[in-house]
């Protein structure tokens, strides 16, 4: 009897694709399939002749495919998330902390300060915006007659006694375009933030979620009122930022001899409440928190919510101020001052410097393994590069737009001053960073060549079981692809190396920025060739970053029309968005926080409707996809559910960049909560890995590395040579099969024979009203 039950019992697996997405069909191996559950974003499919719960079947399973791509790869308008790379950049910084619960001083301060960080972001963003339409644009261009007439838009702005003519009412017209840059951030954030952070939290939570790991709180995947309060402040501080870009240059003119008392004492007030507006958005900066014990359901307060309507509506009566009637007034020189940027740069390096020291300090209590890449200042590094992106973007849109202007800018015979000095020096720095990057490139390569030449000769003996001979060439693809992927291995001391020449060239380019002229020019009377050099290595960092500009854009019109390139780029965030949007709103969104919930949803809601038993295979990305959802089951599912990953990065990824979430510990209390887990790698896998993690009294996780190619020479089942697989078709592999198979086995032993306790949650509560 007990037999019969056992064979009569539901089973499935489901399956979870990796990076780069796969049709239900693709999964499914089969052209007719039927959508279970879910929506045209995500969604659930089965075979369609194969629609009915049944028992396990060790050759051809009940299968499920959970098909996400459309979170990350969907319509048009996320091609518009390559602009937001720098804010995906500074997110990921908050979940790099190494992997210590004290000192919680360290961890305030670590937060504080990348919040702080993620805020001068925004003011870069908006600054840059306004360096181009108000300075180069409305200023230099439309106050000077000559490069006017090159630009034919801007001619009714110049006309001689026109309206538009003092320089105060083409500034307030050009507000219009930051501020709406700052509105379609605010629309983008808010429209994937009802889609995303706004999912249903788990079906049921976790009583045993405290002192488990992080994520299996029953609150990380629900953000909805954390993403809320950060939208609100940095659009905020973007359209504070565009009114102190207006009221700097009208101050010089009203505070000057032909200025107007009352206009100064306007333009004071003004000030005043500017100031006073980031004020307010810092100190939220201050007391910000996420809440991830439980879903944070609280309303956003009031005077939250109303700080960006405020913040426009001192922009528009900053408009009005700026427009008012100066009669003489002329445009002269470049509107932004280079202590600006010079200032706001300083800014950032110190709050960098103050994270890492508080990286630092974790890293000092944290256990061995959970410490984090570069000694536990990988999340310092990788903000540091966030700001350089952000300075390229801003360099390379600025660039840009001034040689459209005016091609000789900023040289003696131009027609306007061009960009401000400071962007000038980072663009002169752009080839020598360009050259580490080849560097780095090349010794990479060598690396890889020379491991190469000792692999191929080992080669053959991997496949002690085959009597062909040894093939050189056979031997060196298999080599190559074994060398090349352990390159993944290296890519701390990558950005380690590369963030170590970026300070260096930062910091050579503000110091530049102090002489008060463009490198070209400051460098003029220096010994040869130095004159000749600079002269050059500033035309090819602006050519450089114009054309990075151009490329983006580019993309995302190539994107914008075609489904296979939009496809493509959406593969570029599947890492990278990941995680919650913790640091700054504008990021591109969380698809675990819809991925998440949708698979511990639908394996909850199975298991209490057919209380069968469940394996969860996932591939890749979807294999940390998978991990996640399994931590926010409860016991009683999870006693019926299995895992089997496979191409995982678990732990060569998430583990060294993340430990304080994938760490040795996490992992291991992953383990303890499916001791059915069973985790597939491959040498010649450039992501997957093994995770390194075994219990006393199971089967290790790990199998492997397989062999790949499957066969060394022909044979009689494969006469034609082997693929090289590297990351993709683990299916294919017979390990992975043997490896289900064994996993349905131990679960059935361990769930026993006994009916599922049905605990209390949504999906137990339909059934019984159902019934």
């Amino acid at each position: 009897m007990t037999a019969d039950r056992t064979a009569a019992t539901p089973a499935m697996e489901l399956l979870v694709h990796g990076v780069g997405g796969a049709s239900p069909e693709q999964l499914l191996a089969d052209q007719r399939t039927t959508r279970i559950t879910g929506d045209g974003t995500a969604s659930i499919h089965r075979r369609t002749a194969d629609l009915d719960d049944r028992p396990w079947d060790d050759t051809d399973p009940l299968r499920e495919a959970y098909t996400w791509s459309g979170l990350t790869s969907g319509n048009a308008a996320r091609a518009l998330w390559l602009l937001l790379l720098p804010f995906m950049v500074v997110n990921l910084v908050h979940w790099m902390r190494p992997g210590s619960p004290r000192p919680r001083a360290a961890h305030y301060a670590y937060d504080v300060l990348l919040r702080l960080l993620a805020l001068t972001l925004t003011v870069l963003l908006a600054a840059g915006a306004c360096a181009v339409c108000l300075d180069l644009v409305a200023w230099q261009c439309g106050g000077a007659p000559e490069c006017a007439a090159n630009v034919s838009w801007l001619g009714p702005l110049t006309s001689e006694g026109g309206w538009w003519q003092q320089p105060g009412r083409r500034l307030a017209l050009a507000a219009a375009v930051p501020a709406a840059l700052t509105g379609l951030l605010w629309w983008l954030s808010h429209r994937t933030w009802s889609a995303y952070e706004s999912a249903s939290p788990p079906v049921r939570p976790r009583p045993d979620a405290e002192g488990s790991a992080l994520l299996s709180q029953p609150g990380f995947w629900y953000g909805r009122q954390a993403v809320s309060k950060l939208r609100a402040t940095h659009t905020a501080a973007a359209l504070l930022t565009v009114c102190a870009a207006l009221l700097a240059v009208t101050a010089r003119r009203d505070a000057g001899a032909d200025g107007s008392a009352p206009l100064a004492a306007a333009g004071w007030a003004l000030a005043a409440l500017t100031a006073a507006g980031m004020a307010a958005v810092t100190a939220l900066q201050l007391r910000h928190h996420r809440t991830e014990d439980e879903p944070d359901v609280q309303p956003v307060p009031r005077a939250v919510a109303a700080l960006p309507w405020a913040a426009l509506g001192l922009l528009l009566l900053t408009a009005v101020y700026t427009a008012w009637d100066r009669p003489g007034w002329q445009a002269s020189g470049r509107l932004t001052a280079d202590g600006v940027l010079t200032a706001l740069i300083a800014v950032q390096g110190a709050l960098v410097l103050g994270l890492a020291l508080a990286a630092a300090a974790l890293h000092r209590r944290a256990p061995r393994g959970a410490r984090g890449v570069l000694a536990g200042l990988g999340g310092a590094a990788v903000a540091l590069l966030a700001c350089a992106l952000g300075g390229a973007l801003t360099g390379g849109v600025t660039q840009y737009t001034s040689d459209l202007l005016d091609p000789a800018a900023g040289e003696p015979d131009g027609l306007i001053p061009g960009p401000p000095v400071l962007l000038s020096w980072q663009a002169a720095a752009v080839p020598a960073l360009l050259c580490g990057l080849v560097v780095a490139a090349a010794a990479a390569a060598w690396r890889a060549w020379r491991r190469r030449q000792r692999l191929r000769e080992q080669v053959r003996g991997w496949y002690p079981g085959e009597s062909c001979e040894a093939e050189p060439a056979r031997s060196r693809s298999i080599a190559t692809a074994v060398a090349l992927a352990e390159l993944t291995d290296l890519l701390p001391q990558f950005v380690g190396g590369i963030t170590v020449l970026g300070v260096a060239l930062g910091a050579a380019a503000v110091a530049g920025s102090l002489t008060g002229e463009p490198p070209v020019q400051a460098l003029r009377d220096a010994p040869d060739p130095l004159p000749a050099l600079t002269s050059a290595s500033h035309s090819l960092g602006s050519w450089l970053l114009a054309g990075a500009v151009v490329l983006l854009v580019a993309l995302g019109r190539r994107a914008y029309r075609d489904a296979g390139a939009r496809r493509t780029i959406g593969i570029l965030w599947d890492v990278g968005t990941f995680w919650p949007r913790a640091a700054h709103p504008f990021a591109p969104p969380c698809y675990a926080e819809r991925a998440v919930p949708d698979l511990s949803w639908r394996m909850g809601t199975w298991i209490d409707a057919t209380g069968g038993r469940l394996v969860i295979s996932g591939h890749s990305q979807g294999s940390v996809l998978a991990a996640a959802a399994v931590w926010q089951l409860d016991a009683a599912t999870r006693s019926r559910t299995a895992l089997l990953t496979h191409g995982s990065p678990l732990q060569r990824l998430y583990g060294r960049w993340f430990p304080a979430f994938f760490g040795p510990d996490a992992l291991r209390s992953l383990h303890g909560d499916v001791p059915c887990w069973r985790n597939l790698w491959r040498a010649t896998d450039p992501i997957g890995g093994p995770v390194g993690v075994a219990a006393a009294g199971l089967p290790p996780v790990d199998r492997g590395p397989l062999d790949d190619p499957l066969y060394y020479g022909r044979n009689l089942l494969r006469p034609l040579p082997e693929p090289v697989l590297g990351h993709g078709d683990y299916a294919e592999d017979p390990a992975f099969a043997e490896e289900r198979a064994a996993l349905h086995r131990r679960l059935s032993r361990q769930a026993g024979d006994g009916a599922l306790p049905r605990p209390a949650g949504p999906a137990a509560a339909e059934q019984e009203a159902a019934g």
